[in-house]
């Protein structure tokens, strides 16, 4: 399938796999509140992400600002579980700078599906 080709797709896929293994880390209370809030919010990141690369260019713009509010409120989250202390700072910084890259990938789609 030509959509599991696409670089974001392969980036957040990266990201979910690390995010789960930080996630069975984790202290039990934890994976079963904010961690399993991240993770549904990576999953529908995923789904976004799939979902916009199979519409026609003039169908993609809701879908995809609808991915970059998600992964908005993952950045948050992820940030809120460092102050908490629920993951190590050497773990957020790894999903930070994956998010990060995320992001600007998606910033990319975003800006060329408006021209």
């Amino acid at each position: 399938m030509q959509e599991f080709d696409i670089p974001i797709f392969k980036k957040t896929y990266e990201l979910y796999k690390n995010f789960h293994f930080v996630r069975n880390t984790a202290p039990k209370q934890e994976r079963y509140t904010i961690f399993l809030k991240c993770e549904n919010i990576i999953l529908e990141i995923i789904e976004g992400i799939l979902e916009a690369s199979e519409l026609y260019k003039n169908e993609k713009m809701p879908v995809l600002r609808k991915t970059s509010r998600k992964l908005n409120l993952l950045r948050v989250f992820v940030r809120l579980m460092k102050d908490t202390e629920s993951i190590k700072l050497k773990d957020y910084t790894v999903m930070e700078e994956e998010i990060d890259e995320i992001g600007r990938m998606l910033g990319g789609w975003i800006k060329s599906t408006k021209e």
